[in-house]
């Protein structure tokens, strides 16, 4: 089903090239623009998009005000801040308003399209240009983005032992895989389950299939 796209930036051009972008992705469709927060509210409540693509830094209304209102009045609008912004405030502030997802401008494209992908199935994205910033402010942040701050804080090679794990492969055939001793599977694996506070297998599997990391 295609979902409906509204892009909140001052500047045009920046909203011309998300344009051109979406419109190569066949389920996204842009169904308007605005130019400032004040506007962008206007128009989530007359076009009734899916999702907003929202600039913090705007005239008039910032968007982090805008994201507020929209979410107060009409709460299954999905928003993702898309800012140049990497401040603990910044991000902090975001998610209190009710932001479902944050986005850098010097993201590439396929960032922006997975954090769409993943916020348009409920689930909250976070860059991971600003997850050292919200590690270190960690018990500060809402429960909207709690979830992706536990992902923030997985190496690369734990995350890889995670999905394997809740595949359903056993730890001499995840070493196999990796080209890693059982030992530092084990290792891995340790960490990776106190990391995300999980004391059991399924707890793991649950969380694997919720971030969409395995398939059910």
């Amino acid at each position: 089903m295609t979902k409906k796209i509204l892009i909140a930036d001052d500047f045009p051009i920046f909203r011309d090239g998300l344009r051109a972008l979406l419109s190569n992705v066949s389920n996204l469709e842009v169904i308007g623009e605005a130019e400032n927060g004040n506007i962008a509210v206007k128009k989530a409540s007359q076009l009734k998009p899916d999702l907003i693509l929202m600039d913090l830094t705007m005239p008039i209304m910032n968007g982090t005000e805008a994201i507020r209102i929209i979410k107060q009045r009409q709460p299954a609008i999905r928003i993702i801040a898309f800012t140049e912004h990497k401040s603990h405030d910044h991000v902090q502030a975001a998610f209190e308003a009710g932001a479902n997802g944050y986005v850098l401008k010097d993201d590439t494209s396929d960032s922006l399209l997975a954090a769409i992908n993943s916020v348009i199935s409920d689930q909250v994205y976070i860059t991971p240009g600003v997850c050292e910033t919200i590690l270190g402010g960690f018990l500060g942040f809402s429960e909207n983005a709690r979830s992706a701050v536990s992902w923030c804080r997985l190496t690369v090679r734990e995350r890889e032992v995670m999905k394997l794990v809740a595949e359903g492969h056993k730890n001499r055939e995840i070493a196999v895989h990796l080209s890693l001793s059982i030992k530092t599977i084990e290792k891995h694996r340790s960490n990776l389950m106190s990391k995300l506070n999980f004391s059991s297998v399924s707890e793991l599997m649950s969380y694997a299939i919720e971030h969409s990391l395995v398939s059910i």
